[in-house]
């Protein structure tokens, strides 16, 4: 297999370091991974509860935006390059991962 698609049987993808989709999936995962490190340092400090609750608050939304997104790539990309190459069972996939991300 040539190891292009995320649903073949290596599963991996090949992504363009210089793509702009690339380059804002990690640029969001910079901004998460300094949101984490934030949240440390607040607790070091001994701040308040609710502080620290509404930035981790802030945290789950911004993984739930970099999910959509990734998915979003996924399903134009992964899913729909083994669809027209006849792997249907891809569909079974994305329903399961949706299951998964719904919970």
């Amino acid at each position: 297999m040539s190891g292009s698609s995320c649903c073949d049987c290596v599963k991996h993808k090949y992504r363009d370091v210089n793509s702009k989709e690339y380059k804002s999936m990690i640029r969001r995962l910079k901004l998460i991974e300094g949101q984490v490190r934030g949240i440390e340092k607040m607790v070091e400090e001994d701040r308040y509860c609710v502080d620290i609750l509404i930035q981790v608050s802030a945290i789950q939304s911004a993984l739930n935006a970099f999910n959509k997104e990734l998915l979003a790539q996924h399903i134009h990309g992964c899913v729909v390059d083994d669809i027209r190459n006849g792997k249907d069972e891809v569909v079974d996939e994305l329903v399961t991962l949706v299951q998964k991300l719904m919970k």
